[in-house]
């Protein structure tokens, strides 16, 4: 019976050897497994991640002195464009004063050969005394005159014997007539005018008011 006991004893006491063997086994494995990193790879990978950095550094900074370059050239070109549009200004309004001061100067050019005219015509009736030259000298400069007009859009609105349109004629009396009918033009004391179509100044009439029987 106690050779019993002692042969369990022992065989309890070999199985446990073998489980804190196996144990100290497992934990050699895992500690030799583990292996710490050397102080040269650390410092490699520190290093590495400080190059990293500066290339992203020197990145960021070749992107900022491109963003501040154009920035530098849309400024410039904001400048370069005031100032065209200060030089437009005053060009414009240089170009608004002078045709203001000289926008007639077609009209009185061609008007200067009229005046030529007349003073020929002066001139001939001071050293004749042909009044019927100088009558005719006067109807061709006066035709003269209406053809400058009529190529600067002026025409003469007709009067006598027309209806009386009090947009065209301005009625300076009215007249008791049998031969006209009622509200016709009977004779007209100004030639009014037209510009284009647009009234530059009315005729100036008097007008038939018939007779009552």
């Amino acid at each position: 019976m106690v050779s019993n006991k002692s042969g369990l004893w022992k065989s309890a006491e070999m199985t446990r050897k073998e489980t804190l063997y196996g144990m100290k086994h497992t934990d050699r494995k895992e500690e030799e497994t583990i292996v710490p990193e050397s102080s040269e790879e650390q410092i490699q990978k520190i290093a590495e991640g400080e190059a990293g950095a500066g290339d992203d550094r020197e990145s960021l900074k070749a992107e900022l002195e491109l963003k501040e370059k154009e920035v530098a050239e849309n400024y410039d070109n904001y400048l370069r464009a005031l100032a065209d549009l200060e030089n437009y200004k005053k060009r414009a309004s240089r170009e608004k004063s002078d045709l203001i001061k000289f926008g007639n100067e077609n009209l009185l050019r061609d008007i200067l050969p009229i005046m030529d005219s007349l003073d020929r015509a002066l001139e001939t009736a001071t050293k004749s005394n042909d009044f019927d030259s100088f009558r005719e000298g006067l109807k061709l400069v006066r035709d003269q005159l209406l053809c400058c007009l009529e190529k600067y859009g002026v025409e003469p609105i007709p009067a006598c014997g027309q209806d009386f349109d009090p947009h065209m004629h301005e009625a300076m009396l009215e007249v008791e007539s049998d031969q006209h009918e009622d509200r016709k033009v009977v004779d007209e004391y100004e030639r009014g005018y037209l510009l284009k179509g647009r009234l530059l100044r009315p005729s100036k009439v008097s007008v038939c008011k018939r007779r009552e029987k």
